[in-house]
């Protein structure tokens, strides 16, 4: 595992450092990633999965706003920041193994980047509410 996290936009200070004990915690992949599920605080629709190093988990912890690391990009997004679809985050916690970041969320608009609700409303595997 990396303690290393991706540099972000050339150019761009880093706005602050994550807490030393959560960052002591953090269990990141090689690419010093974790994966960070969107969720909506009232339904418990799960939303999206993207991706977080310490500066992007940092930034989310203080603006109150869902910054995620483009892994395509290689560079910081602020959900909503060009599409207008912003998640105002309610909480964040850590799983049980502190590799995987939940962050309840009150999503306005398309969390997907097809402009639909979810990313996970299409190719439905398995679904045994339906008769």
């Amino acid at each position: 595992m990396s303690s290393t996290p991706p540099s972000g936009t050339p150019g761009t200070p880093p706005t602050g450092t994550l807490d030393p004990a959560v960052a002591a915690r953090l269990k990141r992949g090689a690419d010093g990633l974790v994966p960070a599920i969107a969720q909506q605080y009232d339904t418990g629709e799960v939303l999206m999965l993207g991706w977080m190093d310490d500066e992007a988990l940092h930034r989310t912890l203080t603006t109150g706003r869902c910054t995620y690391w483009s892994r395509s990009r290689q560079e910081y997004w602020v959900k909503g920041d060009t599409s207008g679809h912003t998640q105002r985050v309610v909480s964040v916690a850590l799983d049980c193994d502190a590799d995987t970041v939940l962050v309840k969320v009150d999503q306005t608009g398309a969390a997907c980047h097809t402009g639909a609700r979810t990313c996970f409303d299409r190719d439905v595997l398995l679904d045994t509410d339906t008769p």
